[in-house]
């Protein structure tokens, strides 16, 4: 089950570290989830109230039409005593917007300023209409933002580095990644340049859809043509995008050049590298990574030894995995459900599934809850050492206490059972596959279906009685 667990990234999913019911003390296993306390009491509570903060918002405006949208304006304006505040000029605005076609977006903020001069468009006003101008259907050019920053201009509002913000997030968004990447050139060269936010941004998405020369390009363009260079997240943008794409010495080159500009490379960085040659199961690059962060004063996280035992497991290097798990628990981490079952993960694939129940023993005793990918992981391991009495314990008490089968586990033990005959039970794990909607009924039933048809062809040939 060599999927790279969740905490590998920064955060780590709520839904992969809930805890499971507490462990009976009867005769179910200890290791195995609570079949007891399943069913909780009855509640019976009040449906609250919706609030109206929940409601859906009705459109202000239901039609482009620009003469509609004006008498609309008019209406919420006269039925108003108190002066407008610009907020709700723009909030208008913004709405008829969302519909309308620029020009007419333009001629109602005129209606806006015309009816009411003691409205004054600020910068916000414009970054509505900005926003509009770039996700314009015509994408052909530029000309739609460049009329909008012109308007802008010419009302004496100087564009800032959110005005370079909004549009170049508004072209992105629309995904003219291109005519971002010229706006970005002509506000650092008339206007604003764009912050570290915007310039990374910009960044992030050119790694997603662009060849790496091609963003190695801008960023040399941008420093020398308008003096912005790259920083640390610049660079980790970087990285991150060329370990996705397994060039780990391009990942190393990049940490010696982010060295040379004056940056450290922190946890994150090195934590990306080693992701990289885990995913490659090249266990021994990736402790070469771990000893470089030492080498470097950067203190390894949590993160970082799950990263590596995930590695190490995978590759079969579990005994060395097993050395950093001490080594972690000595420098002050706690290992969690991704440490364990990474561990698990690699004593199944030696065929060592006996072991990787002591360890989960080991696990709970020492106050780590079991999630749903350890049971999946030492159910699929069980079954592949053909300990079916072992596995369809665990099953049982996975099934009692509402865990979904991952795809793996299910298929494994599904084919396990029928070449033991046990075509009954192969069906009974079939149905509750289905019923917890672990699987769609489609791939539930193609698995099913397969393994049938491979047990009755080994029948027919002798191979099985």
């Amino acid at each position: 089950m060599g999927k790279i667990p969740p905490s590998f990234r920064p955060a780590i999913s709520n839904s992969l570290t809930r805890k499971l019911p507490s462990q009976p003390t009867g005769a179910t296993p200890r290791q195995f989830p609570d079949e007891t306390r399943k069913r909780k009491p009855p509640q019976h509570s009040k449906k609250p109230d919706a609030s109206p903060g929940s409601r859906k918002t009705q459109p202000l405006f239901k039609s482009p039409d620009l003469s509609s949208a004006k008498k609309v304006f008019d209406s919420i304006v006269a039925t108003m005593n108190a002066p407008l505040d610009p907020r709700v000029h723009n909030t208008l605005l913004q709405s008829y917007a969302s519909i309308a076609t620029l020009n007419d977006s333009i001629s109602l903020l005129h209606h806006m300023i015309k009816t009411h001069p003691s409205f004054s468009p600020d910068r916000s006003t414009y970054h509505i209409l900005l926003s509009q101008s770039c996700k314009a259907p015509d994408s052909s050019s530029l000309s739609p933002v460049h009329q909008t920053l012109n308007l802008m201009i010419t009302n004496g509002v100087k564009p800032n580095h959110v005005t370079t913000d909004v549009a170049i997030r508004s072209l992105c968004e629309a995904g003219r990644i291109d005519q971002a990447v010229e706006l970005v050139k002509e506000f650092s060269l008339k206007h604003s340049p764009p912050d570290s936010f915007t310039l990374n941004f910009l960044v992030k998405n050119l790694c997603k859809c662009r060849t790496l020369s091609t963003v190695y390009g801008f960023i040399d363009d941008m420093k020398s043509s308008f003096g912005i260079k790259p920083d640390l997240v610049t660079y980790t943008i970087l990285i991150d995008n060329v370990c996705n794409s397994k060039n780990l010495r391009e990942a190393m080159r990049l940490v010696g050049v982010l060295h040379e500009s004056g940056f450290k490379p922190d946890c994150f960085v090195y934590n990306t590298i080693m992701k990289g040659y885990c995913m490659l199961s090249r266990g021994s690059e990736a402790i070469e990574v771990y000893k470089k962060m030492k080498e470097e004063g950067v203190e390894p996280d949590l993160v970082t030894y799950n990263t590596l035992i995930f590695g190490l497991s995978k590759s079969g290097r579990v005994k060395e995995a097993r050395k950093y798990l001490d080594i972690m628990v000595e420098s002050g981490h706690f290992p969690d459900a991704v440490t364990y079952t990474s561990l698990m993960n690699g004593m199944c694939r030696e065929g060592n599934a006996l072991g990787a129940m002591v360890l989960l023993e080991e696990m709970e005793r020492k106050g780590c809850s079991p999630n749903s990918c350890t049971y999946n992981t030492l159910l699929h391991g069980l079954c592949k050492c053909r300990l079916m009495d072992k596995g369809m314990e665990l099953y049982g008490a996975m099934k009692s206490a509402g865990i979904k089968l991952e795809t793996a586990s299910y298929a494994t033990l599904v084919r396990a059972l029928c070449r033991e005959g046990r075509v009954a039970e192969a069906y009974e794990v079939f149905d509750y596959a289905v019923e917890s909607k672990s699987l769609t009924d489609v791939a539930a039933y193609s698995t099913l279906e397969v393994t049938l048809k491979w047990l009755k062809k080994a029948r027919e040939q002798g191979l099985m009685v």
